[in-house]
């Protein structure tokens, strides 16, 4: 494996642990669902435009 597929950890040269990777990962995940958790909660206040329809499913 080459150095350039191994993610380093900052400036220290140390290889990231596969469970610190899918740590950072899942808290990037989470935040992006919060975000996006949020937008759709906002976009569920905002009054709906005349002929639009909800859709169910």
């Amino acid at each position: 494996m080459s150095e350039e597929t191994v993610p380093q950890q900052g400036g220290t040269g140390q290889p990231k642990g596969l469970l610190q990777q899918m740590e950072e990962l899942m808290a990037a995940l989470n935040a992006d669902l919060s975000a996006l958790d949020a937008d759709l909660q906002a976009a569920g206040d905002a009054p709906r435009r005349p002929g639009e329809e909800e859709q169910v499913g």
